[in-house]
């Protein structure tokens, strides 16, 4: 019968998430062109996308509140949006610190950023399936972990080639710029992890 067996009219809220899933993956697509050539319009653009997810969230959780019925477990939809919101906040506040520190894009920052963008991907049609094709939701949360997986791998990567031995103050400070943009698209990461989780988990309850 699928997750919409309860009401038809609790689609809104998968109209809601599916929405700051698009702005998610929206807002990795600018930070993947904004490493490819910063510039203020992309970082504006960003913001923007950012304000449009918080505002969806919002009226997410408003809806959520003054609704009895939903299509599933409210604590799932919560930390469902929660994660996704989360996900665009890493990408937000990476360019944020990027432009603070004045900290040039490196193939470590542009490959983690990459692999950002399909793990939004995945998450999307994740949640874009969970109502009609759950099994096929779950395979898009699986891709989803393996990507994050693969920033993990980056992520250590550039961490070694980072903690060569510098040669003066100003190669430390550089170091220690790098590595709060290296954690901001971890924690990304993560919380891409953790929204496939949450997508498997309401798989497993509902099939």
């Amino acid at each position: 019968m699928g997750l919409f067996r309860r009401e038809k009219k609790a689609n809104r809220f998968m109209v809601l998430l599916l929405r700051q899933a698009e702005l998610t993956m929206e807002g990795f697509h600018m930070l993947q062109q904004y490493t490819s050539a910063p510039s203020e319009a992309l970082a504006m653009r960003l913001r923007e996308i950012e304000k449009e997810a918080d505002e969806a969230r919002r009226i997410l959780i408003d809806e959520l509140n003054r609704t009895f019925v939903t299509p599933f477990d409210r604590e799932d939809i919560f930390a469902l949006s929660l994660t996704v919101d989360d996900m665009l906040d890493y990408a937000y506040t990476t360019v944020d610190e990027m432009e603070i520190f004045e900290v040039e894009p490196n193939e470590y920052i542009k490959s983690m950023v990459a692999l950002l963008h399909d793990a939004a991907v995945e998450v999307y049609r994740g949640i874009e399936r969970l109502g009609d094709h759950p099994n096929v939701a779950n395979e898009h949360a699986v891709r989803a972990k393996a990507l994050e997986n693969r920033v993990e791998k980056v992520y250590r990567e550039a961490l070694a080639h980072l903690f060569v031995t510098p040669e003066d103050l100003a190669e430390v400070m550089t170091i220690l710029k790098l590595r709060e943009i290296y954690r901001h698209l971890s924690n990304a990461a993560d919380r891409g992890d953790e929204a496939a989780n949450v997508i498997g988990d309401i798989v497993v309850k509902w099939l």
